[in-house]
């Protein structure tokens, strides 16, 4: 299996805790070398007298750089050196990350990348050189879609795969990275059906089915359904319920907006409460493929999981990431309220969580087949990382530099001095916000959605209020039973929490639920109830938990 978590197996020994950190680095964003347009910014959760972070000052970086770059050399991607097998593959794991993450354009790479995904024809490789090959198909398609010129062999290697391999989990990756590099879709379409042919059961191979799917999608598209009734509809009653709007284009960054347990808007100095995420995969791969884009569709939201230890700083930051699960992935508590546990149902009980206009819109079932395909793992998490750490970014999405990509987790933004002192973080406010509706415990659901536009620009603020600005009809989910959720008791006025802003900032916010009952979904006693109200917890418990990373 290429998904063990084997994968991810660290040690505790002093000697390799640089590769625990390398490794532990695949998820997440970052902060910049310079010091960004908040420089004289206090941090909303520390003292000023707090230790900086060693591993986020300017010389720290530098050195890690440094290390990075040295193992671009052509000694390392040495096949007689470094044989593809169980010998060596710790070698080529940490050697195919570091290529990710500096993307050289250096022609032994290329050969390399060539060498290896030439195996992907053979039959009877090991689990190791089948891990190794997985790795550098991931590797291969971002830089295949970061430079078709310069690793145009890549498109061959590909064609080759989809013509020979008998692993349709790497046929469908080849069709997919082939299919976002831009190939025509009559040609696309061919090689779909001489998939079809070589795999008479695709159907029942989750990846080479839903990447058939994704193909026949693009050139069939379907019509975005009324955001108006996602943004009004509830999966469950008396759950918050968090939305991440993004653009096709995961360069550009997304918007999260809230609505508490009443269905009200969670809203800050008069305006919906927003937040900018990053949710686009270092690799570039489909959603439906480990390590892939964050798929769209619905999420459970269940609290957080404690901030790592220290040696994880570079990839999630000094702060708890929130914990999401999709359908059946095991852990939830209840992913469905009153039904304890995981969501193990059909793919018509998974519609039924949705309004109806849009349980027909096939975008909106990716979090349910990434589910049946085994990803699991995700979060939504700061970054100790410098910005210009990984190599790779577009220089046309000025917007989105100060927040790395990840392997399917929801980016959020954490920047840090020379020095070594944070000086920005969203992940407080985030953390806030949901306490403050939700308890110390939340729970609800996060829903992730693409919203076609022609700017490089998240969705604006002002068309998400006109769009909640209507009264809705209120409607019940027909697969959520109302006896089976505990009610609060029930009050008039909401309490708000204010956090201390940027030093930039000119004046103090709060963030509050509005009471604009015309924009909340509710049942029409128009009863408020209370969410529970409590502050940002001083400490974190240290208990062990698996490392979280997005699969």
């Amino acid at each position: 299996m290429r998904h063990l978590l084997a994968y991810w197996q660290f040690t505790s020994t002093r000697k390799k805790i640089e590769a625990i950190a390398l490794v532990s680095l695949l998820i997440l964003g970052g902060l910049t070398l310079k010091s960004a347009a908040r420089s004289n910014a206090r941090s909303i959760s520390m003292s000023p007298n707090e230790p900086e972070k060693v591993q986020a000052t300017a010389s720290a970086r530098i050195l890690q750089r440094q290390k990075q770059e040295r193992q671009i050399r052509p000694e390392n991607y040495d096949f007689e050196k470094f044989p593809v097998g169980a010998e060596h593959e710790q070698h080529w794991k940490h050697l195919l990350w570091t290529t990710a993450i500096v993307e050289p354009k250096q022609p032994f790479v290329v050969e390399a990348l060539n060498r290896i995904l030439a195996m992907t024809p053979r039959s009877g490789l090991t689990n190791a050189q089948i891990r190794t090959v997985d790795m550098a198909m991931k590797v291969a398609n971002q830089l295949y879609l970061g430079d078709s010129a310069f690793y145009g062999a890549l498109g061959q290697r590909f064609l080759d795969t989809i013509a020979q391999s008998p692993d349709p989990e790497w046929v469908a990756k080849s069709l997919s990275s082939l299919s976002k590099g831009g190939m025509q879709p009559s040609e696309l379409q061919r090689l779909a059906e001489k998939a079809k042919a070589r795999f008479p059961k695709w159907s029942s191979n989750i990846y080479l089915q839903t990447t058939l799917m994704d193909i026949a999608n693009s050139v069939d598209a379907q019509s975005l359904p009324p955001l108006k009734d996602l943004l009004k509809w509830e999966v469950a009653d008396n759950q918050l319920h968090l939305y991440a709007l993004c653009r096709p284009d995961r360069r550009i960054l997304c918007r999260a907006i809230l609505k508490d347990r009443n269905g009200q808007w969670v809203r800050q100095e008069g305006k919906l409460w927003s937040v900018p995420l990053l949710l686009e995969s270092i690799h570039g791969l489909s959603w439906n493929f480990t390590r892939g884009q964050t798929p769209q569709g619905i999420y459970r939201v269940e609290s957080v999981v404690p901030k790592a230890e220290d040696e994880f700083f570079r990839a999630y930051g000094q702060f708890p990431l929130v914990n999401l699960f999709v359908p059946f992935e095991a852990g939830a508590k209840q992913f469905i309220p009153g039904n304890p546990g995981t969501f193990s149902g059909s793919l018509q009980q998974y519609q039924a969580l949705l309004p109806s206009s849009w349980r027909a819109y096939r975008p909106l079932q990716q979090s349910f087949w990434a589910g049946k395909a085994g990803r699991s793992l995700f979060r939504i998490h700061g970054s100790g990382e410098s910005a210009d750490f990984f190599r790779g970014k577009d220089k046309n999405y000025p917007d989105s530099y100060n927040w790395n990509p990840t392997l399917g987790c929801l980016s959020a933004q954490e920047l840090y001095s020379e020095k070594g002192q944070l000086l920005h973080a969203d992940m407080p406010k985030i953390l806030q916000a949901l306490k403050m509706v939700g308890g110390k415990n939340f729970a609800g659901y996060l829903t992730v959605v693409d919203v076609p536009g022609d700017e490089k620009k998240p969705i604006a603020i002002e068309t998400l209020e006109t769009v909640v600005a209507s009264r809705p009809t209120k409607k019940k989910n027909p697969l959520i039973r109302e006896a089976m959720v505990k009610r609060s008791r029930p009050v008039r006025s909401l309490k708000p929490v204010s956090f201390e802003p940027d030093a930039s900032e000119s004046s103090s916010q709060s963030i509050a639920i509005a009471p604009d009952r015309s924009n909340r979904l509710s049942d029409s006693s128009g009863t408020t109830l209370s969410p529970t109200s409590q502050p940002l917890p001083t400490s974190i418990s240290t208990e062990q938990v698996p490392l979280p990373i997005a699969y």
